[in-house]
């Protein structure tokens, strides 16, 4: 238990060391070691306990919003880069217990890995503690983000937001114009996003991918200022 004593107190709570060892073994770890239990099934548990805490917020805390609107929200403050960001916040990737190969490739801030793993620290919690406490800590540890407009931002899905926006509306076809420069190691992609022939939002980025969700964000600025979604 002392090696994990320090997470535990970041966590405020108090866990069987086997159930957080559990939690804490990525299945790269199990595979190597001889095919031992991993931590997903946790995952797929403390993903309920994480919706369920999230939805129950939300509702309470936005009256006026519309399903759609709780919704997006949702999904944005439970995204895995949202996780993620709680994840390394409280130090969670310096215990997960991964294989070699993910070392070698700084498997410990990977966010999918990340992201898992505070799931199934919210599962593990749940097993040993209950669903009240459960909860208390998703609340404690993720919703402050349902406030903090740089995780909402990270976690939406703003090219679905601006098409079914643009559908709803009859603004015609959209369309992400995206060019590329310099060289493959170091490419710059900047992505312009038009609807109906109008354009409206930019973005750059790595990918053509973060390119494209820039600039649907940026459209989205234009087209909603209230970014009510």
């Amino acid at each position: 238990m002392s090696g994990y004593h320090e997470l535990l107190k970041r966590l405020g709570v108090s866990l069987d060391t086997e159930t957080l060892r559990l939690a804490l073994t990525h299945r790269s770890f199990a595979y190597e070691n001889g095919g031992i239990a991993h931590n997903e099934r946790l995952e797929f548990l403390g993903d309920s306990v994480l919706g369920l805490a999230m939805t129950a917020r939300l509702y309470d805390e936005f009256p006026d919003h519309t399903e759609g609107q709780l919704a997006k929200l949702r999904a944005a403050v439970v995204s895995s880069k949202a996780l993620a960001r709680v994840a390394r916040d409280i130090g969670l990737g310096d215990y997960v217990r991964l294989g070699e190969g993910e070392l070698k490739t700084n498997g410990r801030d990977k966010t999918s890995i990340l992201a898992d793993t505070m799931e199934a620290v919210f599962g593990a919690v749940y097993l040993d503690c209950g669903l009240e406490t459960a909860r208390d800590l998703v609340l404690r540890l993720v919703g402050p983000l349902v406030h903090d407009k740089d995780a909402i931002g990270a976690g939406m899905d703003w090219k679905t937001i601006v098409q079914e926006h643009a559908a709803a509306h009859g603004l015609g076809v959209i369309e992400y114009v995206v060019e590329g420069e310099g060289p493959d190691h170091a490419r710059t992609f900047t992505a312009v996003l038009r609807i109906g022939g109008v354009e409206y939002g930019s973005g750059q980025g790595r990918s053509k991918k973060d390119a494209e969700r820039q600039a649907a964000e940026k459209t989205w600025e234009q087209l909603d200022p209230q970014r009510t979604v």
